[in-house]
């Protein structure tokens, strides 16, 4: 049974808290697909210097323009972009380092906006970007603030070779985690501020590692102060569909070497699949938390396990909140449930839990170690953005409550909470039209920041930004049968400030000969594939991702 505690009252009227948004994908091109395509954002603050940002995304910057219908992913050509910012979120920078690339249509050696020294490696950065801060590891093995900081940028890898015996490891796609202890040479270009890429998943010949976080123990007061955790969801038969058990990585010496650690068992049926859509924090105390959506005979449930030595041994996932409802119709021709309509964005991890703990980070002082969770949940007409919290370490959870605006019908959220757990924030991107039955209607996406107040165990949360509503139909997956924004959006909360970031569709232009081609694929005659350069307003596919802040 899962228990409930501290009812959450929730409203929507304006405060007095004000903030600005900006573009954060600032080297994206807006005018050539897919170049100008960039989805699931993630974000990070450190700690011990809160206005310095980091922020990833899957960014198609360096990838070749279409040829003609042909628009799909560049052989060798990474995905990882990366931006920071030194301004709370004002403002960002992104670098330009050198690799594999393609951004004249040629492939070779060249300027690349994404996470260097991959194809020195002989990999090539996957995209699903995961990035945190920690202390650095001193010359006496202790990890101290007093050393600076290090920031760890984790996602997916392939291979540059195709040929198995140049191959950097074995499998379809592995997780690999880079860092750099100098922000500012990062920031600036310096591509040997990078450490080259480490594998951390252990790999067979039809390994798919998937949808990996990462997380750094940043609070002093920890006994594990400086450990660094990975989550992903192992397919084991390469995709979806197949084995895939929950999997959490521990590194004790900054990222060098990692033990790996499987949380759950592989079973993948119609009674029960595996947790996927993980995240991972840890408390002021030292206890490691991985969160993630799994399915039994009773329904699918966000699931928690929890490590208490360090990464050493970790509790089988257990139900915490629940049940949750995968939103959307699913479409036979994208074989993914979309939520805004026909050849729609898809929504398969919408109902997956973002997660965050105020564990009194850089210090641990006055960390109160209440948990915040959001996830999207519910049926076609109504998908909620929901919030719900602990104050007990996960045991029991408050009744989980819609936080979205009236109108709004929720597509991904992601929370954060201060360091000493007093105010949240919320952060998530809606549709704002129904349904769609038809490519050639206009539909609408939005994303909306909140602000939430705690107060005798309840969160009172305002609406403190609305962003620009775009059409999502101008954001588009290579392959051009549907719309594509990613899987996920972030938050971060410091004692000061919050921000947020997402995938924003505001400069995206609507292509009617495409809507009219992705029409056509569900019929039993489909048209002819269209080149969109030749046939598209030049915004089609720009998709951008933006951030908002609170710091004045």
């Amino acid at each position: 049974m899962i228990l409930f505690s501290n009812a959450t009252v929730i409203a929507s009227n304006a405060t007095t808290i004000t903030g600005s948004d900006a573009l954060v994908s600032v080297g994206s091109p807006p005018g050539t697909f897919p170049q100008n395509k960039q989805n699931e954002p993630a974000l990070a603050v450190d700690a011990s210097r809160p206005n310095i940002l980091v922020a990833g995304s899957n960014d198609e910057i360096d990838l070749s323009p279409c040829r003609g219908s042909n628009c799909s992913f560049t052989a060798g050509v990474g995905v990882s972009g990366v931006y920071f910012s030194t301004d709370s979120g004002k403002s960002w920078t992104q670098p330009t380092y050198s690799g594999w690339s393609a951004r004249d249509g040629i492939s070779a050696v060249g300027p690349i906006g994404t996470v260097p020294n991959y194809y020195e490696s002989g990999l090539v950065s996957g995209g699903d970007p995961a990035v945190s801060f920690g202390p650095r590891r001193g010359a006496d093995g202790k990890f101290s603030w007093a050393n600076g900081s290090r920031l760890y940028y984790a996602n997916l890898a392939s291979n540059f070779s195709n040929v198995r015996i140049d191959e950097a490891f074995a499998g379809y796609e592995a997780v690999a985690v880079s860092s750099t202890d100098d922000v500012v040479a990062a920031m600036g270009g310096a591509q040997s501020a990078w450490s080259k890429p480490v594998l951390v998943s252990q790999q067979s010949q039809t390994t798919f590692s998937d949808k990996e976080q990462i997380w750094a123990d940043n609070a002093f007061s920890s006994p594990y102060f400086g450990n660094v955790y990975l989550c992903w969801a192992n397919f084991t038969g390469n995709g979806a569909g197949s084995p895939a058990p929950l999997e959490a990585a521990v590194s004790s010496d900054g990222g060098a070497t990692w033990t790996q650690h499987p949380l759950s068992s592989a079973a993948n049926n119609s009674q029960n699949n595996p947790a996927d859509g993980c995240t991972i924090r840890t408390d002021s105390k030292g206890n490691a938390y991985v969160f993630g959506v799994a399915t039994d005979n009773t329904g699918s449930f966000e699931v928690m396990s929890i490590s208490t030595d360090g990464g050493k041994n970790w509790s089988r996932p257990r139900p915490v909140v629940g049940p949750v409802t995968q939103p959307g119709i699913y479409d036979p021709v994208t074989r993914r449930p979309e939520i805004d309509g026909i050849a729609g964005a898809r929504s398969d991890l919408a109902p997956a839990p973002s997660v965050d703990i105020a564990n009194g980070a850089p210090s641990g002082a006055l960390a109160t170690d209440r948990i915040v969770m959001s996830y999207v949940s519910g049926d076609i007409s109504k998908p909620h953005a929901y919030f719900t919290d602990s104050a007990d370490g996960g045991a029991t959870w408050s009744p989980p409550q819609a936080v979205e605006g009236r109108s709004d019908r929720g597509y991904y959220t992601a929370p954060a909470i201060s360091p000493t757990g007093q105010e949240a924030w919320v952060v998530y991107t809606s549709f704002t039209t129904a349904y769609q039955t038809a490519t050639t209607t206009t539909r609408g996406l939005v994303g909306v920041v909140l602000h939430g107040t705690l107060a005798k165990g309840a969160w009172t949360f305002r609406q403190v930004y609305r962003g620009p509503v775009g059409d999502p139909r101008g954001s588009s997956q290579n392959n051009l049968r549907a719309e594509f924004l990613g899987d996920y959006i972030y938050a971060v909360a410091t004692p000061t400030y919050g921000a947020a970031i997402w995938t924003d569709v505001r400069h995206a232009a609507d292509c009617p000969t495409v809507d009219e081609w992705r029409m056509s694929l569900q019929t039993p005659t489909p048209g002819t594939k269209p080149a969109p350069l030749q046939v598209c307003d030049p915004g089609f596919g720009n998709s951008d991702i933006y951030s908002w802040t609170s710091a004045k």
